[in-house]
């Protein structure tokens, strides 16, 4: 590889990890920043859902997982966040959203767009989402009441009122979005 080309490329992978500046550190002075009250909780990493019901965290009507998805063309991407233990039927999401048909995003398109690994899944993410390319739903179960989030870590927990995230993630020119998700409809 020549000196020119190896600069190039140099510069490529500075500019992808500039990119990626919200790590949990950034994430809690972000909400310093911002004034938002919360409350934080450091754990053994936790990849599913079972795994946080094993660490008996606090407030488990505050517990959610997150769906990253995306449509066949890759041209539209969606973070779909919910209670913990509400099943989802992508199709009937999509079909609420008036999507086209929805798949689960590689793990590839997870680090890329939101620089996150499989298991670290959060709202939090769309802050390295400069681009702005993923559309936000949050279930409006949570609307007014405190919700859970992976500061861009596994290895943690950060509970705040939901509309605060909500304000927050507009705020930075996030595409956010209340949805009613009640499990008989979805």
């Amino acid at each position: 590889m020549n000196i020119d080309m190896q600069r190039e490329t140099i510069g490529v992978r500075s500019a992808l990890s500039a990119r990626k500046k919200y790590a949990a550190s950034s994430i809690y002075q972000f909400l310093q920043d911002h004034a938002a009250a919360y409350r934080t909780y450091e754990h053994q990493p936790l990849y599913t859902v079972e795994d946080a019901d094993a660490l008996n965290l606090p407030e488990p009507e505050a517990r959610t997982k997150n769906l990253f998805l995306r449509d066949k063309k890759k041209k539209n991407y969606y973070l779909l966040t919910v209670r913990e233990h509400l099943p989802v039927q992508i199709k009937a999401f999509q079909q609420k959203i008036g999507a086209k048909p929805l798949s689960f995003a590689s793990e590839e398109d997870l680090y890329e767009i939101l620089g996150l690994r499989k298991g670290s899944v959060t709202p939090f993410g769309l802050l390295n989402d400069t681009d702005h390319r993923v559309q936000f739903y949050l279930d409006r179960y949570f609307q007014g009441r405190t919700i859970s989030a992976h500061p861009n870590e596994n290895t943690a927990t950060v509970f705040l009122k939901a509309d605060t995230l909500m304000e927050l993630l507009q705020m930075d020119g996030h595409s956010v979005r209340w949805i009613s998700m009640e499990s008989e409809n979805l």
